[in-house]
């Protein structure tokens, strides 16, 4: 009964909001897509970055994983992090979003005035995982290649400590490729709903920054696995780890203490003190 009632909220939600709108399908997709999307990703990384610049409040900072850096972090390169992200968001995110919209709309499902069930929503956002993985895991690894790397993926990869803004610091090439094109292309393939996109931009751009944050928070996914990434380069190429294990690119991390840090944190305690480190040998 309280599913059904909580149904009919959202759907009333979104009829109400498609005649307030007119049933503007463009700008109903602008909202959804880029918007929305927008808003979650600054609004989670305008906190982390109040904690990166002035290291409070505590509750956020003492959860540092790479201990010692960004402690405060560099404003010179934070503001060309930051310069970097927008730009990426005005000037290639949201024009990608133009052939997007023509392609929702071939599918006629993308603006029904019906909503999706909760249930295929899930199946949907399994599906989307599962395509984003793919994809981004090869064209990670592409950007890898000495002969790419140099001239592309070198620019992400100046934060050997990564912090929540810099998931989207990349060079423009980089960020059609490897950033944008995973997460939009499961919507494009099953023909989704603005609202079911809407939620799955929001939720792929907060993970992403998560993944980046530089900070083991506790009931938050782990980023210890692409942090990971950041310090060494040439491990953990992938969003789930499901293909590195398959390929073999995350030997080096299964042996080390980040690995066993590699999981959600249920107390208060962070993992750096209660499985720390090794002792570096000059110590």
């Amino acid at each position: 009964m309280q599913n059904v009632t909580l149904g009919n909220f959202w759907q009333t939600a979104w009829l109400e909001f498609y005649d307030y709108m007119e049933g503007d399908e463009w700008t109903i997709f602008l909202i959804g897509a880029a918007l929305v999307p927008a808003l979650a990703f600054w609004g989670f990384n305008g906190i982390l970055l109040v904690a990166d610049i002035t290291g409070k409040p505590t509750f956020i900072t003492r959860y540092r994983i790479q201990l010692g850096k960004n402690d405060p972090v560099d404003t010179k390169k934070l503001w060309k992090a930051i310069y970097t992200a927008l730009a990426n968001q005005f000037f290639i995110s949201f024009p990608m979003l133009v052939p997007m919209f023509y392609i929702m709309k071939w599918w006629d499902t993308a603006f029904s005035k019906e909503l999706p069930t909760f249930q295929w929503f899930l199946v949907e956002l399994s599906i989307f995982t599962v395509v984003e993985e793919i994809l981004f895991y090869y064209s990670h690894r592409l950007v890898h290649h000495p002969v790419l790397y140099k001239h592309i993926h070198k620019k992400h990869h100046e934060w050997t400590a990564p912090i929540g803004v810099v998931s989207i610091y990349a060079h423009p090439i980089e960020h059609i490729v490897s950033n944008t094109l995973p997460v939009m292309t499961g919507p494009m393939i099953m023909g989704s709903h603005i609202v079911s996109i809407s939620a799955w931009f929001s939720i792929a751009l907060v993970t992403t920054s998560i993944s980046h944050c530089g900070y083991h928070l506790p009931l938050l996914p782990s980023p210890e696995f692409h942090d990971f990434h950041h310090l060494k380069f040439n491990q953990c190429y992938g969003v789930l780890g499901v293909l590195d294990f398959l390929h073999g690119t995350d030997k080096m991390f299964r042996q080390s203490k980040a690995f066993e840090r590699h999981k959600v944190l249920l107390s208060l305690t962070p993992l750096s003190e209660s499985i720390p480190d090794p002792p570096k040998k000059d110590e």
